[in-house]
Order: structure tokens, then sequence, then C-alpha cells
């Protein structure tokens, strides 16, 4: 189950005839899991994981970011369960999952410690169009000067950047960065980051020192233009 990016998936399981016997299960996934990788992983632990069998979950299951997943095993035939999806509003999106690969999208951290991701699923060009990290201070002292975009932020130590890059699952903590940004800038890069990977993330890692935000374009990478990305991933050690 996706929804728009700033909306959260929420569950209500109606009826439930799954008997345990013979493996029968329902889990509900706040989250993605796919070939043994979760997301987002930075957040990830037990509670975003219900199973059950047999007794429907009481209480209404509702996912931290527009993605979620209900996974089933019936092993007897006539038997299933029924379940009430609505999409509800998220004031403070942090985990982006975007299916189509077009769009443009904002993440900010809200002055909070922690790290937000915007994942698409395909290769993607990835133009960042507006750039705020480590720069405005939470005690409200703000730059007048652009610094314009800062390079390769966590080779020079930097606790608050951007990494854009891709990954070959959806584990993004494990992503091949082929930049980290950060700085004050309000102008349109100059060119976009070709990424061919299966999956293309930019990641937001913020100290809690500042109030952080990155407004990236995404769009499909051309098939044309893989020979010549910025990025592949796996052959970037070769």
């Amino acid at each position: 189950m996706i929804a728009e990016p700033d909306k959260r998936i929420e569950v209500i399981f109606n009826y439930l005839d799954v008997p345990c016997e013979d493996g029968g299960l329902v889990a509900w996934v706040d989250g993605w899991e796919l070939n043994g990788q979760v997301w987002p992983a930075d957040t990830w632990d037990d509670d975003r994981v219900v199973e059950t069998c047999d007794q429907r979950p009481q209480r209404k299951l509702v996912s931290r970011q527009n993605a979620a997943l209900v996974q089933y095993r019936v092993p007897a035939q006539g038997k299933g369960f029924a379940v009430t999806v609505r999409h509800i509003r998220n004031a403070r999106p942090c985990n982006v999952m975007v299916f189509g690969s077009e769009g443009v999208y904002t993440l900010r951290n809200h002055g909070e410690t922690g790290n937000c991701s915007l994942l698409t699923i395909s290769p993607s060009t990835v133009r960042v169009l507006d750039l705020n990290v480590g720069q405005t201070i939470k005690k409200g002292h703000m730059l007048e000067l652009e610094t314009g975009p800062i390079h390769h932020c966590t080779k020079r130590g930097l606790a608050d950047y951007v990494d854009i890059g891709g990954a070959s699952g959806l584990d993004h903590t494990k992503m091949e960065v082929l930049d980290s940004v950060c700085g004050l800038d309000s102008n349109e890069a100059r060119r976009a980051a070709l990424i061919a990977c299966e999956d293309t993330v930019v990641r937001l890692v913020s100290s809690g020192q500042y109030y952080n935000s990155v407004t990236v374009a995404f769009a499909p990478l051309p098939a044309e233009d893989i020979e010549r990305a910025d990025l592949l991933c796996g052959f970037n050690d070769m």
C-alpha cells in the first residue's frame, strides 16, 4: 500500500479467519520488506511488525510514512480476511517512498535529531532545487549570506548533510553515495545527478542543532543515459 508523500496508511482488520495450523499467518509491516531488506532501515524496530492468525488485531494499525505492507499466507480454501484502508494526513513526513520516480519533494527535520529519506524504486535523475542544511541554528540565528552548495560534507567532518546516491535494495543505510552536500543555496543546481541504481536515494542526516530542509526534483533516468551515469551501483569500486 502506498499513499501520497504527506499521507500515512491506516489499516483496520474488519474480519480475519486464518487458522494458525498449517502455517496460516497475516502480518502488518509498518514500512516495506523485500528480499530480506526493510525500509526505512534508519528507524526500524520490532514494533513495526504485527503478526497474527486466528484473531484479528483489535486496534487501528497506522504507518509512520506513506508506505505499508500486509503479507499473508492462507493455506486453507475458503479462509481469509478483510481490511479497510485509509490515507490520513502526515503533518511531518520524514521517510517517503516514491513510485513513478517523477516529482518535486521536500525533506525537513523540523529541528529534530535523526535521518529522513526519499527513495524511488528506479534509476533516476536528481536535481537539488533548494538547500538549507547545517545553517539555520535552532536558537533563531539566520545566515544572511548564502554559502552555495558545499560538497563532500562528510569528509569535512560536518554533522548535518544530504547524501545523494543509490542502493541495490531497500536498505538505504547501505547506499552508495555520489555526494554529500550541505550549506545554504536557493538556486537550482546546474545539472542533475544521474543515478543508475535499482533504487535512488536522497538521505537527510540531522544532528538536531539546525532546522534542515532540502528540496529535490526526481525524473526517470533515460536508458540512453545509463552508460554516462554519475553513479552505477555495484561498479563503484571496480
